[in-house]
């Protein structure tokens, strides 16, 4: 199992619509393509809202795998669409870390 940390930097304005639109949509389809997350921070400054999260995967194929089908989803292209012709840019950039666990310790969320 290895678990997936990705951070999001949003504009300032766009905090409330950005985690509106995760939480009542990107969220939900995630859940359909079998994404595991297992929990969710955010982290606010005067400058930009970073959104973090983590996910549990079995491996890098499975997460590879319901990235792209989750990508290719026509429900979340056209929220995404709909969502930036009304609020402009949602996202400044994304960071995605992949991490594996070492041999003295399991990956979050290994029990489920």
């Amino acid at each position: 199992m290895i678990n997936q940390l990705r951070i999001y930097d949003v504009p300032p304005e766009n905090a409330g619509p950005f985690l509106d639109r995760f939480r009542d949509h990107a969220a939900r389809l995630m859940k359909t393509y079998g994404f595991r997350i297992q929990a969710m921070w955010t982290e606010q400054t005067e400058d930009r809202l970073r959104f973090v999260y983590l996910l549990a995967w079995q491996d890098e194929a499975e997460m590879k795998d319901r990235w792209a089908a989750f990508m290719a989803d026509e429900d979340w292209a056209q929220i995404k669409k709909e969502t930036a012709a009304q609020h402009g840019t949602f996202v400044l950039g994304i960071e995605d870390i992949v991490l594996t666990p070492t041999a003295f310790s399991a990956a979050i969320g290994e029990d489920q």
